[in-house]
């Protein structure tokens, strides 16, 4: 039971990570992001189309399909990621509501392109993308460790590439020029412009990397919670994230604590539920854990933390 929740603990939680890294990046920056939902879904939506349109072609056990979507789902959500960035940084708008109407717009134009190109290129009424089961691996020896060896073991591909770019994340915000004019940026934007850097090039090319790296959560869930591409099974985790690294206080490795509490508590459910032999209809109660678990934290650490100081201000360069 204990290697259950491990396994599917962090299949649900490293999604969850990267998808807060860019959330992380875009917020150090001054830009409040409450789009990554959207971002996730929308480049989901992008890497999925590009795979069944692969699978046409190709033989059923090739693994070029699942490496190309989330290149294009990167692609896909960088792209969409320019709605956010117009609405904030060109047009000045409040970012709280830009981000609500990016992920409105989103779930609406998925929802519908999913539905028409189903009817188009496949005459499937379906509101699907059918994807298949992504190719799991052990690493040998260790995963014939007890209680630990669950780490390596059925192991998605997406998770180790997860893990790779979180680590370039990291060592990109803290050990390079652009990570210290990135957090200058949120700190505060007319000093950094002062210095000569251009905030809203730092902001653009943030909000950027919060949209492919949504996308690349929202793949990684399309490949392991349903094996399918849905609309519908995105709904709360851009949301998670966000509480995630708002308890991490806008830092990397806090965040990832915070994700393995969320996704362990999900994990742990499922598991209990499974053991105690109960309906299969209490799923739907153990999804809300991760929330519910969200709200006691957020009650009690909240007031420690410690946002940029100028997130979520509009920034003009003419007020300097």
């Amino acid at each position: 039971m204990i290697e259950t929740i491990i396994i599917d603990g962090l299949a649900f939680t490293l999604p969850m990570f990267i998808m807060a890294i860019g959330g992380i990046f875009s917020e150090k920056s001054g830009i409040t992001n409450l789009a990554l939902e959207g971002m996730q879904g929308f480049g989901a939506f992008f890497g999925a189309l590009a795979a069944v349109l692969l699978m046409q072609n190709m033989d059923a056990a090739s693994q070029i399909p699942y490496y190309v979507s989330f290149a294009a789902a990167m692609i896909g959500g960088i792209l969409f990621s320019f709605v956010h960035i117009a609405l904030c940084i060109k047009f000045k708008a409040n970012q709280v509501i830009s981000g609500v109407v990016v992920n409105i717009l989103a779930a609406a134009l998925t929802s519908f392109l999913t539905k028409r190109l189903n009817e188009s290129l496949f005459s499937q009424p379906s509101n699907k993308f059918v994807l298949g089961t992504s190719a799991r691996f052990s690493v040998p020896v260790l995963f014939d460790i007890p209680v630990v060896g669950a780490i390596f073991t059925n192991i998605y591909p997406f998770e180790i590439m997860i893990i790779i770019i979180a680590v370039i994340m990291w060592y990109v915000m803290y050990r390079t020029p652009f990570g210290m004019h990135l957090r200058a940026c949120g700190d505060n934007p007319h000093a950094a412009d002062a210095a000569g850097i251009n905030v809203n090039r730092v902001r653009t090319i943030a909000i950027m990397i919060s949209g492919g790296l949504s996308a690349i959560a929202g793949m990684s869930f399309a490949y392991s919670i349903s094996a399918n591409f849905s609309p519908d099974i995105y709904l709360g985790y851009g949301y998670l994230s966000i509480a995630a690294f708002i308890f991490g206080n806008w830092s990397i490795l806090p965040t990832l604590g915070a994700c393995l509490i969320f996704g362990f508590a999900r994990s742990g459910g499922q598991a209990l539920i499974q053991q105690l032999g109960m309906p299969s209809a209490f799923n739907d109660l153990v999804r809300i854990l991760p929330y519910v678990l969200t709200l006691f934290l957020l009650i009690f650490f909240s007031r420690h933390n410690n946002a940029p100081r100028a997130l979520g201000e509009i920034y003009d360069k003419g007020k300097r």
